[in-house]
């Protein structure tokens, strides 16, 4: 039965977490990251195959040797991806400082009673 208290009372702890306001705006803030982020990269990625379909002449033009301006697009899909990846990795940082705060808190609630 200690059991089950145990798992409503952390039910009720994570509840009263999750309708903080802190909490509240650590999700607006990745949101304001994330969202942006994942609709650029969608239509970076998803430019390549509509500039291959109306503008086939423009995406063979020969850059160096060879290699056309679809195939240079097509490796920068690489390194944009590698870009978002390090630009959360930073944004990251300041995720976890707020989360580590609401979690302090939370600790030290807990601690008081």
């Amino acid at each position: 039965m200690s059991g089950t208290k145990g798992t409503r009372r952390g039910q009720a702890e994570w509840d009263r977490i999750a309708t903080s306001a802190q909490f509240q705006d650590l999700l607006a803030l990745k949101k304001v990251f994330i969202i942006p982020a994942f609709i650029f990269f969608l239509a970076y990625y998803f430019l390549l195959p509509v500039l291959l379909g109306y503008a086939p002449r423009l995406m063979a033009t020969r850059v160096v040797g060879t290699v056309t301006l679809a195939y240079l697009f097509a490796l920068s899909q690489f390194v944009m991806g590698w870009l978002i990846a390090w630009l959360y990795l930073k944004a990251s940082a300041k995720f976890d400082a707020l989360a580590q705060d609401i979690l302090d808190k939370v600790n030290a609630r807990q601690g008081g009673r």
